[in-house]
């Protein structure tokens, strides 16, 4: 899952960054409205963290702003992107405030990281009407534990062909172009380039054979991930 996380404090981006990463995430973290708002604007994300009192810019005297106005700009958009308020614990009126602009669901401060990962899994179900686990043939995905299982053994992925099959899973039978699935499988700092996804497609296509799935290419329209029927193939290991 691909998240922007809009927050000015820096210990707490930085503690929500490491705890998403470290469950598999990719995550861009904006301190300021404007640096937000372009993100936002230009790159696809699968939710968005959004802190009410921001900055207006980056600059050092710049004046506060309100996360609202993102919100409120995006749905306005109609930008459908799954939200999460962040606010203070006591501060009732800025959670009602969230929801009725558009947000999806609110986390009061201070709060539980596990419970970060837990709304996210939520909202993630809702927007795709997915389940938290997925079979296609004998591939299993289990979202909850974002664990794969091949042939009702664990299957380990390197981190980028994991989050290649998530994106393909989600839900399976969904063409996903290719734009799209560099883009969520890229952040600001590690972008994805078409080579590199080419090379995991082309990796995962062989490691599922026997597995009664596979990944088809639609010229000019990207990829997706069905049933197959040919069994017959013995599936491919790693050395």
């Amino acid at each position: 899952m691909r998240i922007l996380l809009v927050e000015d404090d820096p210990v707490l981006a930085d503690i929500v960054q490491r705890s998403l990463r470290a469950h598999g995430h990719r995550v861009d973290a904006a301190a300021d409205m404007d640096t937000a708002r372009l993100w936002w604007r230009t790159q696809p994300f699968d939710a968005v963290l959004l802190d009410l009192n921001l900055p207006a810019s980056a600059h050092p005297r710049s004046g506060l702003g309100n996360g609202l106005d993102l919100l409120r700009e995006a749905r306005a958009r109609g930008d459908r992107t799954p939200v999460i308020v962040l606010t203070a614990r006591d501060r009732t009126e800025q959670r009602i405030a969230g929801l009725d602009a558009g947000a999806d669901d609110y986390l009061g401060k201070p709060f539980e990281l596990a419970e970060v990962e837990a709304r996210l899994r939520a909202l993630l179900r809702r927007a795709h009407a997915t389940d938290d686990r997925v079979v296609l043939g004998r591939l299993v995905l289990d979202r909850r534990a974002r664990r794969l299982a091949l042939h009702d053994a664990p299957w380990e992925l390197p981190a980028r062909e994991f989050e290649v099959l998530w994106e393909l899973l989600t839900p399976p039978g969904r063409v996903v172009s290719k734009r799209m699935l560099s883009d969520k499988l890229s952040d600001n700092d590690d972008p994805l380039g078409d080579n590199a996804l080419e090379a995991f497609i082309s990796r995962l296509r062989k490691k599922l054979a026997g597995s009664g799935a596979q990944i088809r290419t639609l010229r000019g329209l990207g990829y997706l991930i069905e049933a197959d029927d040919d069994d017959a193939r013995a599936p491919a290991r790693d050395d």
